[in-house]
């Protein structure tokens, strides 16, 4: 059985030092302002009615979505419902359990159960 050769490894060509390349010129384009911020997502920002599980705990004025989540941490913060081994997950208290619907949910679950509590 006969085995291939293995070709020799190129040599690499030695790198040129930056001081004899030209610096770089910046066009008239790339030299223009910077691109202006975009607009927030008024989606965001439209204000919804939370129910009366969720108003219990974030008012019952209607509020951004964004702002139902801030008041939402506070809340589980204030009353150290986040599990001690894993910060990820909520435990649920006497005002959270109708909302979550179980002892204990993760974070990324927040969202989606305040989209099901307001209206």
């Amino acid at each position: 059985m006969a085995t291939a050769k293995k070709a020799a490894a190129k040599k690499t060509a030695a790198k040129t030092s930056s001081a004899t390349q030209a610096p770089a010129t910046k066009t008239k384009a790339q030299a223009a302002a910077p691109t202006p911020k975009r607009p927030p997502n008024a989606a965001f920002m439209k204000p919804l009615t939370p129910s009366p599980a969720l108003a219990a705990i974030v008012g019952s004025e209607p509020l951004p979505r964004t702002e139902i989540i801030k008041q939402l941490w506070v809340y589980i913060k204030a009353h150290q419902l986040q599990d001690a081994k894993n910060k990820r997950n909520i435990n649920a208290d006497a005002k959270l359990q109708p909302l979550f619907g179980k002892k204990q949910v993760t974070m990324f679950e927040l969202a989606g159960l305040v989209g099901k509590h307001t209206s």
